[in-house]
């Protein structure tokens, strides 16, 4: 099982949903980072459940401690240990599940995989895995901040069919934090947390995109063939729960555009070569050119729902199955920072290779 991610700012999730702990080791940070567990519990706070109405009312305290890594405030460029412990972990919901595969939810292809699966909550498959990923993000945003001056600020664009209207290059993350659908449209939100309240009433679910913009990011990220920066980007994003679909810059919309259309223009700004326009994204031949990176991840409806579906069991006996417990309605909201962070791991290890070939960047 492919716990690892990255090159030379690797990170290795570990735990359970539903097990005594979970976490991640981060390996390669550079030495003498600032580094406060406050940091990492600002970023942790915003992915935990149970924050507001529309999530999953699982109650964590979700506090981070770092067990490794940190001396006096400062990172010792060894391996970063940090652990959360679980709480309100209810295995009980669980137990009518445990010889029946939820449709389209990970039961089926990981038993088939492993001949074992950890049927309480989900295992390594629930969101609750990503808790390490934001952990090990917040140490790459600092890095970048600190660094390279690089921000990252992610969003939720659409839930179901409405869409928000948002400025990429001038969205702030107050805008964001303003309201608990992370929509920094105010009005669309209003109709997103709506529609999220009606899917939970009706033991439904949702999907919808979540939009990212990284600014700063310098010219000369990423590699020209196999580790191109939006290839990296990708897979990151996709290796998320419940994540279907990825773009970056104009995406799909670009096919239905000329190439006259298209392109970027450059032009000198200052000395700095820009470009008019950004549909590349930020990134052409796979490799960062200055401007603000755009990227979009589409996540499916919440896979567990408390409607009754038809489904089989582990002796391939068709059966019913009406979900129990706690689940977010829509995963959008809590999204947002997990998004942020996978941009944020692969920005940090392209912006310390480039470093490590070029001598700066």
């Amino acid at each position: 099982m492919a716990n690892t991610f990255g090159h030379m700012f690797r990170i290795t999730t570990w735990g359970e949903s539903h097990g005594d702990a979970i976490g991640v080791t981060v390996d390669g940070c550079p030495p003498r980072l600032p580094l406060e567990v406050e940091e990492i519990q600002k970023e942790l706070d915003r992915r935990r459940p149970g924050q507001s109405e529309i999530s999953t009312q699982r109650r964590e305290g979700d506090r981070a401690e770092i067990l490794s890594g940190v001396f006096e405030g400062e990172t010792l460029g060894t391996p970063i240990l940090i652990g959360v412990w679980n709480g309100d972990a209810r295995s009980k919901d669980y137990d009518h599940m445990r010889r029946v595969y939820r449709p389209s939810h990970a039961d089926y292809s990981y038993d088939a995989k492993y001949g074992i699966r950890n049927w309480k909550g989900g295992g390594r498959a629930s969101a609750r895995e990503t808790i390490g990923r934001v952990a090990a993000g917040a140490i790459a945003k600092k890095i970048l901040a600190r660094e390279f001056g690089v921000e990252i600020v992610g969003y939720v664009k659409q839930v179901w069919k409405l869409h928000a209207d948002v400025d990429s290059s001038t969205v702030t993350q107050e805008d964001v934090e303003a309201n608990i659908a992370r929509c920094p449209d105010q009005d669309m939100a209003v109709q997103m947390i709506e529609r999220i309240k009606q899917a939970r009433k009706d033991g439904d679910s949702l999907g919808g995109v979540v939009e990212c913009v990284a600014r700063g990011v310098p010219v000369g990220l990423g590699e020209p063939v196999f580790d191109k920066l939006e290839a990296d980007l990708a897979k990151s994003v996709l290796s998320m729960p419940a994540c279907k679909g990825f773009e970056v810059g104009s995406g799909f919309g670009g096919t239905i555009l000329t190439g006259s259309q298209h392109n970027d223009p450059f032009y000198s700004d200052g000395g700095r070569i820009r470009t008019r326009t950004n549909n590349s994204g930020g990134i052409q031949g796979g490799i960062s050119n200055g401007e603000d990176i755009v990227i979009r991840a589409a996540f499916k409806p919440t896979a567990t729902i408390m409607r009754e579906q038809n489904t089989v069991d582990v002796d391939g006996n068709e059966v019913t199955l009406q979900g129990r417990g706690r689940h977010d309605p829509c995963v959008l909201p809590r999204a947002v920072p997990i998004v942020e962070s996978m941009v944020a791991l692969v920005l940090a290890d392209h912006a310390l290779r480039q470093r490590g070939q070029r001598g700066s960047v």
